[in-house]
């Protein structure tokens, strides 16, 4: 885990806000700030949201991002800002053979409908943005412990049944049809349904600001939307529904746009 402390020297009747920050800073990593409630939050110029009830925020690099990010922090006595110099990602390449073909590039008039639907319901639980900061205490994995093993990590560039596709942004955990998932941190579920084309039974939760965590190739869904869970909270069950070749969960995160490795933030914890 990194570590940064910023204090910056303001005019005498203006204090920029103290910022304090922790995380994984490389492509698909996060960083966790500490600063004053509700300060405005920006990266590389981007209007990001606000620091929570406690001053905690969220901060995520895509799996492609840039070599550097620039955060900035504002308050009523003035901003600060900071400039991470991110690692680079090191990705797999991922050859998967012997898929059906619309589970590869589908084009069926009546199933490019239903892919369309889907996707907007998708892109609608993406969008959630509640006002907590369930993520402070970090999170656990969602299998339990010797119930799984890693079977294809974060990032790595998929070729399907010879065709490249775009990158695989979850990590893949092969485990027993029927193994519990458990919810990695407290939350809300911003979608939990069955039947999706690709990813079977899909489950989102909202950890707050935009952080949202993706469990995909459900057997079965135990949780509703709109529903609060916290960590621990048996959400579904492992299985190979959706473009699956066998039963595992695919894991995934993202923050406002931007895939994450979920795997980067298993023990990590918010500055305080």
């Amino acid at each position: 885990m990194a570590f940064a402390s910023v204090k910056l020297a303001g005019p005498a009747l203006a204090a920029p806000p103290p910022l304090r920050l922790s995380g994984a800073w490389r492509q698909g990593g996060f960083a966790f700030g500490h600063t004053v409630p509700r300060a405005d939050v920006w990266l590389d110029d981007e209007a990001v949201g606000r620091a929570g009830p406690t001053g905690l925020f969220v901060v995520g690099f895509d799996r492609d991002a840039a070599a550097t990010a620039t955060l900035r922090v504002a308050s009523a006595g003035g901003s600060v800002s900071h400039v991470f110099d991110l690692v680079p990602g090191d990705f797999d390449i991922q050859r998967i053979s012997g898929l059906p073909e619309d589970q590869v590039s589908p084009s069926d008039p009546a199933l490019l409908a239903r892919l369309k639907q889907q996707n907007e319901l998708k892109l609608a639980a993406l969008a959630s943005r509640i006002d907590t900061e369930d993520f402070r205490h970090g999170f656990a994995m969602p299998l339990p412990a010797r119930s799984w093993r890693q079977s294809a990590r974060f990032g790595g560039q998929r070729i399907l049944n010879g065709e490249p596709k775009r990158p695989h942004y979850g990590a893949d955990l092969a485990a027993p049809t029927g193994t519990a998932i458990l919810a990695p941190a407290g939350g809300i579920v911003s979608m939990a349904s069955t039947g999706m084309h690709f990813e079977g039974g899909l489950t989102m939760i909202d950890h707050g600001q935009g952080l949202v965590s993706i469990y995909l190739h459900q057997s079965k869904i135990l949780v509703t939307a709109g529903q609060r869970v916290e960590r621990g909270t048996k959400i579904g069950e492992v299985g190979m529904t959706g473009r699956a070749t066998g039963p595992h969960l695919c894991w995934r995160m993202t923050w406002r746009g931007r895939h994450l490795d979920p795997t980067l933030l298993v023990g990590q914890t918010a500055p305080v």
